[in-house]
């Protein structure tokens, strides 16, 4: 087990620096343009691949060579402090990569993660489809679902997944679907589509308020079919997981196992958190150079208690959330988390970086709400951090069930 420290490694110094280079030089400069084109930055991607960002072996280095788990919360920050949109659209085969990791087997983990991402030559992007129009926060209620032609050895998988971060065009997309309805979230299993496989297609793209870089859509499935093969952790395993959820039903005594959706949110919260500080880092560190210029009644603004004592505010609430998105980082590479520490990293930087980006625009007055400056991107990319992989009330449960031990509903 990794001892827990508050100060960074040789390598983990290097790393920030390498990445926020990235996102100072390539990432911000290009940011105000791909906001407005809204459209996948596929040359920043690019860049990110040739230099080694956007790689299996980045990836695998920030998840399984850190024993402190620190080192991909740092690189996410970095990055996001330069842009969310582009720093997404370079993350974003990660939760692929991470539903991958979470539910498949060695061999499949070895074949499918690296065809999340490709090569510098030939860039590939993985998709993680969980959410359905109908079923976002309530994961138990999907509706796609698969059915297992026996005589073929074949899943076949039918359903609109929404909201999916580089839905349809990607090559890999993990797709969560429900096997046995009636179990709810515990008759789900996750699926491997290759690329290219028939019957799969982008539906509509969605024009969103923020993280505009960033390919979002809904993914369709009609009659797709796979081989028994891309059941992520094999027939034999979902067996088994499927009779201990009936038993469950009527033996609550019993475990029925984690749903696999849960799995990989839970690994990846203390991430999402990661960028959430990023983007409030970002707003502070410009409204107090702002602060530190603009002269209004013959003194530099900061010099009037009343933005002082927001930025002073804006510090404290950043630092407490790099805090919290450390320790859940930790406890995730190296324990088991006791009070939902992912969720409550969440819960309080996607409300601090919301809280923080307004205020920068309070800050700049009249010139933060124009898009001549970047406090209005930050603040309308914020948003989602309070929304997406477990909106707010979602960590709030999370958490009051972990601290409780009741149902609360």
């Amino acid at each position: 087990m990794g001892e827990f420290s508050l100060e960074l490694n040789e390598d983990q110094i290097q790393i920030k620096k390498w990445v926020h280079d990235f996102a100072e030089n390539v990432v911000r400069p290009a940011a105000e343009e791909w906001d407005e084109r809204e459209e996948f930055p596929w040359p920043i991607v690019e860049e990110a691949a040739q230099n080694g960002l956007y790689s299996f072996d980045f990836m695998a280095q920030a998840l399984m060579g850190d024993e402190s788990g620190l080192t991909l919360p740092i690189a996410l920050e970095e990055l996001f402090w330069g842009d969310a949109g582009i720093g997404l659209s370079i993350f974003g085969s990660g939760l692929a990569a991470a539903g991958i990791a979470g539910n498949g087997t060695p061999e499949q983990v070895m074949e499918w993660v690296p065809q999340c991402y490709g090569t510098p030559e030939k860039i590939q992007l993985g998709a993680f489809c969980v959410s359905e129009p109908d079923a976002g926060s309530d994961v138990s209620s999907l509706r796609t679902r698969a059915v297992y032609d026996e005589a073929k050895d074949e899943w076949v998988l039918n359903g609109t997944k929404a909201w999916i971060t580089n839905g349809g065009i990607a090559d890999v997309h993990v797709v969560v679907a429900a096997v046995d309805p009636e179990l709810k979230g515990r008759g789900q299993a996750s699926f491997i589509v290759p690329p290219n496989t028939p019957g799969l297609s982008q539906g509509q793209k969605y024009k969103k308020h923020g993280i505009r870089a960033s390919h979002t859509s809904e993914v369709v499935l009609e009659d797709v079919r796979l081989p028994g093969s891309c059941l992520l952790g094999g027939k034999e395993k979902l067996d088994e997981k499927l009779a201990k959820a009936r038993e469950a039903m009527n033996n609550p005594k019993v475990s029925s196992g984690k749903q696999p959706a849960m799995a990989t949110f839970e690994a990846t919260r203390p991430a999402v958190a990661a960028m959430a500080v990023g983007i409030a880092r970002a707003a502070y560190e410009y409204s107090l150079d702002y602060a530190q210029e603009r002269v209004a009644f013959g003194k530099p603004i900061i010099m009037n208690q009343a933005i002082a004592f927001m930025l002073a505010d804006m510090a404290t609430r950043i630092d407490a959330s790099r805090l919290l998105v450390h320790r859940a980082a930790w406890l995730s590479r190296n324990g088991t988390f006791q009070n939902a520490e992912g969720s409550m990293s969440k819960l309080h930087a996607g409300r601090t970086a919301v809280w923080v980006t307004e205020r920068a625009i309070q800050i700049l007055g009249g010139y933060g709400y124009t898009r001549e400056y970047p406090v209005e991107r930050w603040h309308r990319d914020a948003k989602i951090m309070d929304i997406f992989e477990g909106t707010e009330q979602i960590q709030q449960l999370v958490i009051g069930r972990a601290i409780s031990g009741q149902r609360i509903e």
